[in-house]
């Protein structure tokens, strides 16, 4: 980790500050990495001005450019110091400029166009508390060399903590009985109460704080409450990794204190891009501790920072739930409305990000939950991050956003309405993260039937026989709920009923052996909703609600079961079937009169045919079956014959056709019931198309 500092722990960088380092191991040089200003943040007694502390992983060389937002160095805060921080045993090192350079623009440019050319005001004298002699080689142009800087000697550091910190959550993250009995917060103060749960934290001794190097009290708010949360980056390389991040918050305390001379780390919490929580400036997590954060607004605000620089991307959104936890649970100790506004004081004059000015002691409004920039005149916490704070508020202060029910399994929709027998699992969504709801409850009519842990995305009931409203309700962990749409849901156990049992008939169109044409027909119902009918022998097909026949086929001379099934919506059934055997009856088993002519063709049932274009000749068929059907080859020469049934004329056919058929099922009948009939054909001999062909009766059994 490394840093820029200077004498005055008030001065300013006018201009730019930028570091980049070369990877052990590989060589490789980084691009420049900006770093902000981070002078003070109103710190007592801090010893030093300095940039953020950047996180730049192992390193063996750095280079560092100060800009200078004038002409030349006199913009420059005197005793610019290059600090390095080893997180792994807390050791620093500083070393001064070894000179300056004019750069040809007042923007950095890329590496190895920097101008060699000295400032004309000279060099300045480096920091009294570096104690090694500063090279007073100008800088040369180009990649640095791949020597690696050789830092001066600093000032001994404090003998680092030997532990190898865990990143695992402590439970004990500074207790509040370290607090000093001459703070402004009691040591013996009970912490007080949420109305958030506190979520995981990191504690000191987790990430391996020495706390040797920090051995001052703590302080505590003047008014012993927090009245808002200061959302803060740490400026930084985004590369780290989650098994890393304890070193970098180490990096910082190691900063804060050895090299700006603070008397902790400047926080109250840090968060990784994993979404853990890091225990900031010690005092006790559950009490107000006062840290250096935010200049002229320390003594009302807790400040939380997220490790990573975020102007052009947003921090993860593990980061940015573990920040609405942290400010719930802290804001929710003292009443405080995360989404809300609220008066700060501000402790000395200042300007913020958005060029506002202020003198001391002026009352501000500030959100509850803001921005760094809003109160100081920083980048912090980032362009990408600032604008996502709006949600930050949301998830902190709930209740959130409603679960949507997504599907009921166990009950079947139609339209709005859901049906069901009585057991139903009921699954929802909801854009509000897991980690911010306490709880979900299935309501039906309003009450609550079953609860399920926030991550949860399912509950199931039981309903008694009626119509419902089933909905599921939120219950964020500040405590406030919210409750999704409601769906209607009506159990019920009436099955459905066949209002006409199913029945067959012998419709038109070609006969086969194989293949009789067929119709099957039915009529069902149910009290509330029917969903279907189905076919489940000899053949399985489904029908509709409104459909009430379907056209089949069935094997000639063998009795056949047709199984329908009613279902309802809640999934109520009812079963009903029919038999039918079709029976061809040949021509030669009729009764004749008149003159007929056999025809053989394999074209025709059984091979043969009977025509006769004689006026008056007749065929007649008896059988006992509840559906005829007469079978006739047609042309284009084809006469017309009267059908006589039981005795009495039915119909006169046409069995004129444009295009020639044989075996078609031209004329049918069906009754109620099973009964003896006969069925006579009489040859009209219509003029010039006299020709009548029969190719028998088909009859359903």
């Amino acid at each position: 980790m490394v840093g820029v500092t200077w004498t005055d722990p008030r001065a300013r960088v006018g201009g730019t500050v930028e570091v980049r380092t070369r990877a052990t191991g590989s060589g490789t040089w980084s691009g420049w990495l900006r770093l902000a200003d981070d002078s003070g943040q109103g710190e007592s007694g801090a010893a030093r001005g300095g940039t953020e502390p950047a996180w730049v992983g192992p390193s063996d060389g750095v280079e560092v450019r100060v800009t200078s937002a004038g002409k030349s160095s006199s913009g420059l805060p005197a005793g610019l110091r290059l600090d390095m921080v080893d997180p792994g045993t807390g050791g620093v090192k500083g070393m001064a400029p070894a000179a300056f350079a004019l750069e040809s623009t007042t923007e950095p440019t890329a590496p190895g166009t920097e101008s060699t050319t000295p400032a004309p005001d000279g060099t300045p004298t480096p920091d009294a508390s570096t104690t090694g002699a500063p090279s007073t080689t100008a800088p040369t142009t180009g990649a640095p060399t791949a020597t690696a800087p050789t830092p001066t000697t600093g000032t001994p550091s404090a003998s680092p903590s030997s532990a190898s910190p865990s990143s695992t959550t402590s439970p004990s993250a500074s207790p509040s009985t370290t607090a000093s009995p001459t703070s402004t917060a009691p040591t013996t103060a009970p912490p007080r109460p949420s109305t958030a749960p506190r979520p995981p934290i990191t504690s000191r001794a987790g990430w391996g704080a020495d706390e040797s190097i920090s051995p001052e009290e703590p302080g505590y708010l003047a008014g012993g409450r927090i009245k808002a949360v200061v959302v803060h980056h740490t400026a930084e390389s985004n590369a780290y990794t989650c098994a890393d991040a304890p070193k970098v918050v180490r990096g910082i305390y190691a900063y804060h204190v050895k090299q700006l001379g603070w008397k902790d780390i400047g926080y109250n919490f840090l968060v990784d891009k994993c979404g853990v929580v890091y225990e900031g400036r010690k005092g006790g997590v559950d009490q107000p501790v006062q840290g250096a954060h935010a200049y002229g607004f320390n003594s009302e605000t807790t400040g939380i920072s997220v490790l990573g620089t975020y102007t052009d991307v947003a921090p993860s959104p593990e980061a940015m739930i573990s920040v609405a936890r942290i400010a719930a649970w802290k804001l929710g100790q003292y009443g405080v409305d995360p989404a809300g506004t609220t008066t700060l004081t501000a402790g000395d004059a200042g300007t913020n990000y958005f060029r506002k000015s202020w003198a001391k002691g002026a009352q501000l409004p500030f959100p509850v939950i803001h921005g760094h920039r809003d109160g100081f005149n920083t980048q912090c916490p980032g362009n990408a991050f600032y604008d996502q704070l709006g949600t930050v508020r949301k998830w902190a202060a709930g209740p959130g956003t409603a679960p949507a029910i997504k599907s009921i399994t166990g009950a079947n929709p139609s339209g709005t309405t859901y049906y069901t027998k009585a057991a139903i699992t009921v699954s929802w969504a909801n854009t509000t993260p897991a980690a911010l709801i306490k709880q979900y409850e299935l309501l039906v009519d309003g009450k609550p039937v079953g609860t399920a842990a926030g991550n949860a995305t399912s509950a199931g009931a039981t309903l008694a026989r009626g119509t419902h409203t089933v909905a599921v309700r939120a219950t964020h962990i500040s405590g406030k709920q919210i409750t999704g749409p409601a769906a209607t849901v009506i159990a019920e156990t009436t099955a459905p009923t066949f209002t006409t049992r199913p029945a067959l008939s012998l419709r038109t169109g070609t006969v086969n052996t194989t293949a009789v044409p067929v119709t099957l027909s039915w009529k069902a119902a149910d009290s509330n909703a029917l969903r279907d009918v189905r076919l489940t022998a000899p053949l399985a097909a489904v029908y509709g609600p409104t459909v009430t026949s379907a056209a089949h086929t069935a094997k000639s001379g063998t009795a056949t079961a047709w199984n329908m099934t009613a279902y309802d919506r809640a999934g109520n059934t009812a079963a009903a079937s029919v038999s039918g055997t079709p029976v061809i009856l040949q021509e030669t088993a009729a009764v004749k009169t008149g003159t007929w002519t056999a025809k053989s063709s394999t074209s025709y049932l059984g091979g043969k045919s009977l025509t006769s274009s004689a006026k008056n000749a007749s065929l007649t068929w008896t059988f006992t079956g509840r559906s005829a059907a007469w079978t006739v080859s047609r042309a284009a020469t084809s006469g017309q014959a009267h059908v006589y049934v039981d005795g009495v004329k039915a119909a006169t056919v046409d069995l004129k056709s444009s295009a020639t058929k044989y075996r078609d099922a031209l004329w049918t009948r069906t009754w109620a019931t099973s009964a003896k009939h006969t069925v006579k054909i009489v040859v009209v001999g219509t003029t010039g198309r006299p020709a009548v062909t029969t190719d028998g009766l088909v009859y359903l059994k």
